[in-house]
């Protein structure tokens, strides 16, 4: 019997020079928006990647598209304040939103912040999927429970990336999971295979532009 929320697997050759080609063109920021007056207009597929603060999402999608310094990463938690968008080619945007789980921040700005990301989440009909990234190293937290029950409840597929894959000892590595699987087994959205990256080696990197690319 196939284990629930198995690891996807490394995808065919062909399949991987889909995924290549898209990020090895022309990427570029577009804006940060702050409210939902401000997002670009929807003629495009776009694909969006949510996580707590320092979950490195900035990191990965400066591995994705290949360019250090697109996203900005940042050790401080809560500096993606706005919801940032980036083009990948003519066809797609990728998005990285706010980081949640501030400790930091005012009251005020993360009640704004989660207003502008269930607003987004539920009104962006050009939406395909959201990628939710879990630091590979402690697992699923009450914050991210929090926001798979948001894209629930918006109707958006989501898949969890597992970050940080090379940080983490291979006999702990089965124990973070099983417990993102019973996690994930509790959402309804939750796409049914995990991915494990590291940004700094690259792992996982080819696989995740191969989903992005073959999303319809």
């Amino acid at each position: 019997m196939q284990m629930p929320f198995p690891i996807a697997e490394e995808p065919d050759a062909q399949t991987q020079e889909r995924g290549r080609l898209l990020f090895a063109g022309e990427t570029e920021f577009v804006k940060g928006v702050v409210a939902m007056s401000g997002l670009p207009e929807a003629d495009r597929m776009e694909v969006c990647f949510a996580g707590r603060s320092n979950v490195g999402k900035s990191t990965l999608i400066n591995a994705l598209t290949g360019r250090k310094g697109l996203a900005r990463a940042s050790n401080t938690p809560g500096r993606t304040q706005e919801i940032n968008y980036f083009t990948a080619g003519d066809d797609l945007y990728l998005v990285d939103l706010p980081g949640y789980g501030y400790a930091n921040a005012p009251l005020s700005v993360v009640e704004k912040w989660q207003r502008l990301l269930k607003q987004y989440l539920s009104g962006r009909q050009t939406l395909r999927r959201a990628f939710v990234l879990i630091d590979g190293r402690h697992g699923v937290k009450q914050v991210d429970e929090e926001i798979m029950s948001l894209l629930d409840s918006a109707a958006v597929t989501f898949q969890c990336v597992l970050t940080k894959a090379d940080k983490v000892k291979e006999k702990d590595r089965q124990k973070v999971l099983d417990v993102t699987r019973a996690a994930l087994a509790k959402h309804p959205a939750a796409y049914p295979e995990i991915l494990l990256t590291s940004s700094e080696k690259g792992d996982g990197i080819p696989t995740l532009r191969s989903i992005i690319a073959t999303l319809e």
